[in-house]
């Protein structure tokens, strides 16, 4: 076995154990019992996208996927920050 194959085929194992985290990441969000576990949910969510994303792109070795990578982080933070003061307060904006 040459290293290419064996990093092709640790990719592809890190890919399905990562869509794994995502199916029980959405099972949580849609099942959560309390409004704090779906938010930690959707958190978990975008974490495991970007995970997923940055894979996908070490697999087709483009750089596009890491951008869009950078985007959902971006995004992630801000929804998990808007969603937790609401959650606390009541009110987004003060």
């Amino acid at each position: 076995m040459n290293g290419h194959l064996i990093f092709e085929t640790t990719l592809m194992v890190c890919m399905h154990v990562v869509g794994l985290a995502m199916l029980l990441a959405l099972w949580r969000l849609l099942r959560g019992p309390t409004v704090p576990d779906r938010i930690l949910a959707l958190d978990t969510l975008s974490v495991t996208a970007i995970a997923l994303l940055m894979l996908f792109g070490m697999y087709l070795d483009s750089a596009i996927y890491f951008e869009a990578a950078l985007i959902i982080a971006m995004l992630g933070f801000g929804s998990t920050v808007v969603l937790s003061k609401y959650v606390l307060r009541r009110d987004i904006v003060e």
